[in-house]
């Protein structure tokens, strides 16, 4: 495998970027094991996880969520 310095990333374009990100968080997701949670982090996806099951309809849809990110960032 190449190496790629910063200056090389830099010099992508922010959809290459973004892309690069992307490939980069699918090959890591890719081994969930390699994945070391804190204590606090088990904590908390468990006290979610618990949340939801004892009300599944709380909280908002992802589509929802992520056009009022949309929003937000273009005001």
């Amino acid at each position: 495998m190449g190496t790629l310095a910063k200056s090389d990333i830099l010099n992508l374009s922010i959809s290459e970027r973004i892309q690069l990100v992307d490939d980069i968080w699918d090959s890591i997701a890719q081994i969930p094991d390699a994945i070391q949670l804190s204590k606090e982090q088990k904590i908390e996806l468990d006290n979610r996880l618990d949340a939801y099951h004892r009300d599944p309809n709380q909280g908002e849809p992802w589509d929802i969520v992520l056009g009022r990110i949309g929003k937000r960032r273009n005001a």
